[in-house]
């Protein structure tokens, strides 16, 4: 479930630092923002006749496209030769613990959705009149909001227990007060950093982008409101339980003239929660992609339009042979290897409340650069890339043979 949020005041990338210079505002959609940049020169010599690239273009791609590059034991988009042992509990796993978890996950879906089918029963659905199709139980009151978070949140974990996330490390980061602003960032864009007793609500979370999975940590940590393709609200059993959590649906393609886009919208909700307690929280990633775990991308700027302050969260999988990180393989191929996989990990590190400083409220490309270099400055090994969505189209494409690609950049992101 990927965000959309637009950026404002596009800024080139250069090496993997993102200059804070003022540049002219001009909206341009994300998947088409780079096209007049040959990321990829064709090359026949690239692909063999099966359709795959030849190591050595491997191994270049990985390092041009290395935000979305798998590096575990399945290789890229997890089609590589496995060795004999990982073979053998490939075959163990499969029919062991995956027909196991499948049912027990199925289980736990289905009660969920009874849980909110129940606590939604002769409730009408809040819309808003001003946003097309966007209709949700996320502000029910008394024992129905209630009862629909605290099951959520529990059944969530046990989703994530089913997944062999049996052990989730959570730690909590201070920052410290005295400390030295990040590279070209002043003393006053610091100043909110360094008012975190003040008791404002935030109005959104702010998280690094790497699994499906993320979506199941965070409801269970917060149940926080996400935002969706319109398509999810339709989905089977998945659709009432993403209009209980208040998802925000959009429909990039729609062109009615009372649409208010994803920003729009998420900045309302942004500032709701901001302002009133009994509203869910968002829950934003402004990469607007999902990476290996390893990067972080460029943050758009559609969810720090509201100014209002901001919990960052950081994601990490640690693994030895499975990748929990959705980067660049099929979502089913993903599901069932990673439920092949005894084990899984998963480590959260929690930073305080960020609170943005008067410039930041005024400049939201500043507020987003300041916290994306907050994230990588407290998790030391993540590096800051300047590649994004369409990088990542032309990645996957080419690993698939196809070096034509002038089109890819202009298909609209689900």
């Amino acid at each position: 479930m990927e965000t959309e949020l637009h950026d404002v005041k596009p800024v080139p990338p250069k090496g993997h630092v993102i200059s804070d210079s003022p540049s002219p505002a001009s909206p341009v959609d994300d998947a088409s923002q780079n096209d007049d940049r040959p990321l990829l020169k064709s090359d026949s010599s690239s692909s063999a006749a099966n359709g795959r690239v030849s190591d050595e273009s491997l191994e270049e791609l990985n390092k041009k496209y290395a935000a979305f590059a798998r590096h575990d034991v399945y290789g890229p988009l997890g089609r590589g030769e496995l060795p004999f042992v990982e073979k053998l509990l490939l075959g163990v796993a499969c029919v062991t613990i995956l027909p196991v978890r499948v049912v027990l996950a199925t289980l736990v879906l289905f009660s969920y959705y009874s849980v909110c089918r129940i606590c939604t029963l002769f409730s009408a659905p809040n819309r808003d009149e001003a946003a097309e199709g966007q209709d949700d139980f996320g502000h029910l009151r008394g024992w129905r909001r209630t009862v629909i978070v605290s099951c959520g949140r529990f059944l969530s974990r046990v989703m994530l227990f089913v997944f062999g996330f049996y052990w989730i490390s959570e730690s909590f980061r201070d920052l410290e007060q005295e400390q030295s602003p990040p590279q070209g960032k002043s003393s006053s864009e610091n100043e909110g950093k360094n008012q975190l007793q003040r008791p404002e609500r935030p109005g959104a979370t702010v998280c690094n982008h790497v699994s499906y999975v993320d979506i199941l940590y965070h409801m269970s940590s917060s149940f926080s409101s996400f935002v969706a393709k319109r398509s999810v609200a339709k989905l089977p059993l998945v659709g009432l339980i993403s209009k209980c959590l208040g998802c925000v649906f959009v429909q990039r393609e729609s062109k009615s003239s009372d649409f208010k886009g994803v920003a729009g919208i998420v900045i309302e909700r942004v500032k709701e929660a901001h302002e009133d307690e009994t509203a869910p929280m968002m829950m934003l990633f402004p990469e607007g992609t999902t990476t290996n775990g390893d990067f972080l991308l460029p943050f758009k700027t559609g969810g720090f339009l509201a100014g209002a302050p901001v919990i960052p969260v950081i994601l990490r999988y640690p693994y030895q042979r499975f990748s929990p990180a959705w980067d660049s393989i099929a979502g089913f191929r993903h599901v069932i290897l990673l439920l092949c996989q005894f084990v899984n990990h998963l480590e959260v590190i929690r930073l305080p409340v960020y609170y943005p400083s008067q410039e930041e409220k005024t400049d939201p490309k500043l507020y987003a650069n300041n916290i994306r270099r907050l994230m990588a400055r407290e998790q030391g090994d993540l590096v800051m890339s300047d590649i994004g969505l369409a990088e990542k189209r032309i990645y996957i494409a080419a690993l698939n043979g196809n070096n034509s690609l002038p089109s890819v950049l202009h298909h609209k992101d689900d």
